[in-house]
């Protein structure tokens, strides 16, 4: 407890920008990766090569290499600088929410993407003959019944991307993954602090559980 105690100002302050930067990039994901998904199945060949060059390029990428893109290679191709968000802080925290958000969104369109596609192909085919156009039928028939389906998948997308964020703790963002550092520079115990961190990790994670689990009861339920 000594470790934890002593070092509140690293915990506390940790944990928050950690769940402030998860927060921010599910959000910001799961409206890209649907958008992902639409362009997936879209009529139109364009939008579905489109929407396939986007997955197959983000998801066989390292998240560690889309952190350093946005992190160091726009500064040096001058098309965004730390000037321009006023603090070199500023703008690292924003770059791995850019970072985060691009690369979740390329898998939160292929667990989209397989609900839609457990939808009857009849559902459509009603749709289109009732005249609904394409983003309406997606919007009031297909993606309603797709959501059940994508619960389980989804959460673990989520749950994967809250652990991700550890990894900007190399590109200069104190969050979680930062505490084992700092505690090293003040000579405390990094092993203990370290399970301190775990620990912290599993409580974040345990709602998440939770509300798939009820989700899915709910929704089997009504079934």
């Amino acid at each position: 407890m000594d470790v934890l105690l002593d070092n509140l100002d690293l915990y506390g302050p940790g944990f928050l920008n950690t769940v402030e930067l998860f927060l921010i990039s599910a959000v910001g994901s799961l409206v890209l990766g649907t958008i992902l998904a639409m362009l997936r199945v879209a009529p139109v060949p364009v939008l579905r090569a489109t929407g396939a060059a986007y997955v197959t390029l983000i998801r066989n990428t390292p998240l560690t290499l889309v952190f350093f893109f946005f992190t160091f290679a726009f500064p040096l191709l001058e098309i965004v600088t730390p000037a321009s968000f006023g603090s070199a802080a500023a703008y690292y925290r924003n770059a791995a929410l850019a970072a985060l958000i691009l690369y979740t969104a390329a898998f939160v369109c292929e667990v989209v993407r397989s609900g839609i596609n457990t939808v009857p192909v009849g559902q459509a085919e009603a749709s289109r003959a009732l005249g609904l156009t394409f983003g309406q039928m997606l919007a009031s028939v297909v993606l309603p019944q797709a959501g059940r389906a994508v619960v389980p998948p989804m959460v673990s997308t989520m749950i994967a991307l809250l652990k991700n964020t550890t990894i900007a703790a190399g590109f200069s963002v104190f969050q979680a993954g930062s505490i084992s550092l700092n505690l090293s520079d003040r000579g405390e115990n990094q092993l203990i602090g370290l399970l301190w961190v775990a620990l912290f990790f599993v409580v974040l994670v345990t709602p998440l559980t939770l509300l798939q689990r009820s989700l899915e009861k709910r929704w089997s339920i009504a079934r």
